[in-house]
C-alpha cells in the first residue's frame, strides 16, 4: 500500500516538519508514504478574481502532473464530504481492498484547490468547516491516516 501526499508549498514552521516526521514514523509499519510539494505561486493581497483563478490553475497544473493515473485520488476541500476518524479508517481499508494500490492526498496552497482537481478526483474530503493552514493540514492529514492503519481511532 502507498499514499501520496501531494501539497502546495513548503512547511515553513519547525513544530509542523517534527510533527509530520513524528507521523511518518510511526506510520512505515502500516503503509509507504510519499509527501510530493509543489510551488506555490506568490499571492499577494486584494488579488482581483481572475488573478486569483490564475494562480489556482498554475498551482493545479503542478499538482496534476504529479498524480499518477491509477491512483484513487482524494482532494482536501472544505465543501467536501464530512466523516468522522473511524470512517476515514474504514474508506481508506476499503479503498485498498477494492483493488487500488496507491492513494494520493491533494492538498491546495493558501488560495485552496483548482476546480478541476476536485472534479477529477474520486472523493472530495472535508476535515472540517473551519478554515486550517495547509501547512498544518498536512500535519492533521497524517496523524489521521497513521489512526486508521494502527487502529488507534476506536475510542
Amino acid at each position: 500500500m502507498k499514499i501520496y501526499i501531494i501539497a502546495v508549498g513548503k512547511i515553513k514552521e519547525n513544530y509542523i516538519s517534527d510533527g509530520i516526521v513524528f507521523y511518518l514514523k510511526k506510520s512505515r509499519p502500516y503503509c509507504e508514504i510519499e509527501i510530493k510539494e509543489v510551488e506555490e505561486e506568490k499571492a499577494p493581497q486584494n488579488l482581483s478574481e481572475k488573478e486569483k483563478k490564475e494562480i489556482l490553475r498554475k498551482e493545479g497544473e503542478r499538482v496534476l502532473s504529479k498524480i499518477k493515473k491509477r491512483s484513487f485520488v482524494v482532494s482536501l476541500a472544505i465543501e467536501g464530504k464530512e466523516i468522522d476518524s473511524y470512517k476515514f479508517s474504514q474508506f481508506i481499508k476499503a479503498t485498498f481492498q477494492s483493488g487500488y494500490r496507491e492513494m494520493t492526498f491533494v492538498i491546495g496552497g493558501s488560495l485552496g484547490l483548482w476546480g478541476n482537481i476536485k472534479k477529477q478526483s474520486h472523493l472530495n474530503l472535508s476535515f472540517s468547516k473551519m478554515t486550517f493552514p495547509h501547512q498544518l493540514m498536512r500535519l492533521i492529514l497524517l496523524e489521521q491516516i497513521y489512526l486508521a492503519f494502527s487502529g488507534e481511532n476506536h475510542l
